[in-house]
């Protein structure tokens, strides 16, 4: 039967499925049996070229062959007619640095075909000092973990030794450096300082760090300079890292934010993404054409510039983004110490409410408390709250929407997660057509049971992969099924250097994730978050098969993957 009639026949019989042993076709009598054959897919290998029906071979923990329908066989074999098969997805921004911990099996994001967490936003969960640690323990809210661990690599080695179904990696944090030597002070780092976080730098690239994150809206980061950024990444490019940063600024000033990542860059001899490409308030929506425009021109002049995104108008964080970081210099601790003294509220809430270029001001950005929704808390007292409005919640107590923030921060003891609607329709549109945009959900991966529960998240945790495959693939067609795989796999392990990872390619490592793009789908809703995805069918991580049949099967063969700079490489096969 030729490809053209097998395709045809998957896709009218809907692409029944199963896993059987089977003894092969009278045409691979004789040939090898491997551990797994996925059979009679539409394969699409990750480089953006069309699909085209197949067989996938796998051995232990790699793919050996990609041949013809009928060409291999297995003890073990998926059939996939009527449906896609893929590399893995990479999540390019991933916060499963905690959730990983409490529940390894990452199902909100193996539901959709996940196979790669990329930590490391301006946070990593290493180096830390001792006095790190003791925050990292007394933050802990829902989730609680024991932290034996002081480098980056030794959290990764934890969070495999726990296992975890995703393989799992990370930038090391110019926050995390930042606070490790300098603590939260609004000052430049001393030399010695500045040499001391360099070397942070090289021992965290040769654990496998990818290179260095950043998130410059947030205090203390936003204290870091330009010539510390460059000098922090100096030191990471002779391993191949890269840089990656929640810029500056995604709103007033998003295009003089662009001109410094691409400065960075430059200055320091490294690529460099921006983390959730956005242009944040009606009134900075305009600018998404011209921050397009200068990273095409970067990137024309020899400058490898990047970016990925979520699939969403709405971006979360704290509430600290609605206040400015004059105020929580010094940290939590004072930062609430300075919100009740009445002089300071008054001027806090004046620049709240106040359009300024000096500092990214979320709650300008939303327009109106209505459209900041309070989604986690410490404090069981306030987890009623979950799921309010700012809008709301003041209404209730009877004061204005400023006032109600600060108390909120005061009264759980942290900065309180809020989701804030900030940009367009018009502008993910645009934003999902861009050929150098790599996509991340910017959230852990949690399961709608237990203490995850516990708090509201935002709908990217569980829909982020699925959405742009059936939303703005299949049903809006803004980019082919093809390209919208080369996105999500090749393009960001090419961008990180990452070795055998984000192709189906004879040699690769099998991750593998097997869908069908006429049904998948994201279900999760602001107002009802906690929703698995539908319409990935079967994934695979390291020859491993996490998902069967949509349920998770409990295997936890995630591994870490590290950058190019990893001094293992010199011993490893």
């Amino acid at each position: 039967m030729s490809n053209q009639r097998i395709a045809f026949a998957a896709l009218l019989f809907g692409g029944a499925l199963s896993c059987a042993s089977s003894a092969g076709t009278p045409a691979t009598q004789g040939a090898p049996v491997h551990d797994v054959v996925i059979r009679g897919g539409t394969i699409y290998d990750g480089s953006g070229a069309a699909g085209r029906v197949g067989d996938i071979a796998i051995d232990g923990d790699s793919i050996v062959a990609i041949g013809s329908p009928g060409s291999v066989r297995g003890r073990t074999e998926i059939d996939a007619r009527g449906l896609a098969v893929a590399p893995g997805f990479i999540n390019m921004l991933s916060w499963a640095n905690e959730s990983l911990l409490h529940d390894g099996r990452s199902q909100g994001d193996v539901r959709q075909g996940v196979t790669l967490e990329v930590m490391g936003e301006g946070w990593s969960m290493g180096p830390i000092n001792g006095s790190m640690r003791k925050q990292l323990i007394d933050d802990q809210s829902d989730i609680r973990y024991d932290v034996p661990w002081t480098t980056l690599g030794q959290y990764l080695e934890h969070l495999v030794s726990r296992g975890v179904s995703t393989n799992v990696a990370s930038f090391v944090g110019a926050t995390t450096l930042r606070v490790h030597e300098i603590g939260y002070a609004d000052r430049p780092p001393s030399a010695d300082e500045l040499s001391r976080m360099q070397a942070l730098v090289r021992a965290a690239m040769e654990q496998g760090a990818l290179g260095i994150g950043s998130s410059l809206i947030y205090a203390p980061a936003f204290y870091a300079k330009t010539d510390e950024l460059i000098a922090l990444n100096r030191a990471a490019a002779p391993y191949g890292g890269m840089y990656i940063s929640h810029m500056r600024s995604e709103g007033a000033r998003l295009l003089e934010a662009i001109d410094e990542l691409i400065t960075i860059a430059r200055e320091a001899s490294v690529p460099a993404e921006i983390y959730h490409l956005k242009a944040a308030g009606q009134s900075n929506w305009s600018k998404l054409a011209p921050a397009i425009a200068k990273v095409e021109a970067a990137r024309a002049s020899g400058v490898r510039i990047s970016a990925d995104m979520y699939t969403y108008i709405a971006g979360a964080t704290g509430l600290d983004a609605a206040m400015p970081p004059w105020v929580q210099e010094g940290g939590y601790k004072e930062w609430a110490k300075r919100l009740a003294d009445p002089a300071i509220r008054e001027r806090v809430a004046r620049e709240m409410r106040t359009p300024t270029d000096k500092w990214e001001n979320f709650f300008v950005g939303a327009g109106s408390p209505d459209k900041i929704i309070l989604i986690s808390f410490r404090n069981d007292s306030l987890k009623p709250l979950t799921g309010k409005t700012l809008a709301e919640v003041a209404r209730m107590r009877g004061k204005s929407a400023e006032e109600t923030a600060m108390d909120l921060v005061i009264e759980d003891g942290s900065r309180v997660g809020a989701v804030y609607f900030l940009m367009s329709e018009d502008n993910v549109r645009r934003q999902v057509r861009l050929p150098w945009v790599s996509f991340g959900s910017d959230e852990g991966s949690y399961a709608p049971e237990g203490d995850f529960l516990k708090s509201s998240a935002h709908p990217r945790a569980y829909g982020n992969f699925a959405r742009l495959l059936g939303r703005y693939v299949r049903d809006e067609k803004l980019i082919p099924l093809e390209e919208a795989i080369r996105r999500l796999t090749s393009l960001p392990a090419e961008n990180m250097k990452l070795r055998k990872r984000g192709k189906l390619a004879s040699g690769y490592f099998a991750d593998v994730v097997v869908f069908d793009p006429r049904t998948i789908a994201d279900h999760a809703t602001f107002a009802a978050p906690h929703a698995y995805a539908t319409g990935v069918t079967h994934v695979f991580v390291n020859g491993t098969q996490v998902l069967r049949n949509g349920e998770h099967t409990g295997a936890k063969p995630g591994r870490v993957v590290r950058g190019p700079g990893w001094t293992g490489w010199r011993s490893a096969p």
